[in-house]
């Protein structure tokens, strides 16, 4: 079976305190997009029952793949539900350290291609609760909608968020950043009004200086590429520019398709519909 994780990028972002586990309580809108992995699990017999073989093609990924997030999910699954061996093998087409979520969509859908195709009978909040254990974010990807994030990022709320007929331009300048330096370098506080509410009372055009990524602050400082990436994607007309997550990529929402424009050899950049 084949599926394609979706990346995803945030609405707004603020950290709002230190928990006890060492993490910070975060307020985001996070949005699933139409920029996609591929991810194919096929059983092979030879393998031990449990045993997981990762291979991953595409946009390079650091790191061991025997360690990768799905190789993690197969085997949350297999301890509740013995599995046969398995072949892993991912095309990786989000960028990675991009503030897009590629990696937890993709231990996202393991869990649910598993959970259906070897008919494990994981109720939602079950898989909700292993999503959780893999990445803050991972449980947002199980459902295919805008959702409030709270929590370390795994309380999730959905969100009458109508963005239809919203072009999307994204760029990744091709630069990592990591996501506990960014986290190290944010300051904490609560903001005015909930995201939630603001961000689905105010129109689009009201959302620029109102809708704000407080983690911006600190990378548009040390990573001058994604500074010229916001940028140049205002100067492209956008009428809401952000980064997503953690960086390194950034996107302009426009009511009118924009013009990818003209990148150095080291970005990427996609230009679809909401």
């Amino acid at each position: 079976m084949l599926s394609y994780p979706p990346a995803k990028i945030n609405l707004g972002l603020h950290v709002l305190r230190a928990r006890p586990d060492g993490y910070r309580d975060i307020s985001t809108v996070m949005v699933p997009i139409g920029l996609y992995d591929a991810l194919e699990i096929q059983e092979d017999r030879s393998l031990a029952p449990g045993e997981m073989h990762m291979e991953r093609y595409g946009l390079p990924v650091p790191g061991d793949p025997q360690q990768d997030l799905c190789v993690q999910a197969a085997q949350a699954i297999h301890a509740v539900h013995p599995l046969p061996g398995l072949r892993i093998h991912l095309l990786k087409g989000i960028p990675i350290g991009a503030g897009l979520g590629g990696g937890s969509s993709d231990a996202a859908h393991t869990l649910m291609h598993l959970n259906e195709r070897y008919h494990v009978g994981l109720p939602p909040e079950a898989l909700h609760a292993m999503a959780a254990r893999l990445g803050s974010d991972c449980a947002f990807f199980l459902r295919n909608l805008p959702q409030w994030a709270t929590g370390r990022g795994e309380v999730l709320a959905p969100l009458a968020l109508d963005l239809r007929g919203v072009w999307l331009l994204l760029i990744n300048p091709g630069v990592h950043v990591s996501t506990a330096e960014v986290y190290r370098h944010t300051p904490m506080a609560e903001p005015a009004e909930e995201l939630n509410e603001l961000i689905t009372r105010l129109p689009l055009t009201e959302w620029e200086g109102r809708i704000v990524n407080a983690m911006e602050t600190y990378v548009l400082k040390a990573y001058p590429a994604v500074a010229r990436v916001k940028q140049l994607i205002r100067e492209a007309g956008a009428t809401y520019v952000s980064m997503s997550g953690s960086g390194s990529s950034v996107f302009g929402l426009f009511t009118e398709r924009p013009e990818l424009p003209t990148l150095p050899v080291d970005h990427q950049g996609w230009v679809m519909r909401l």
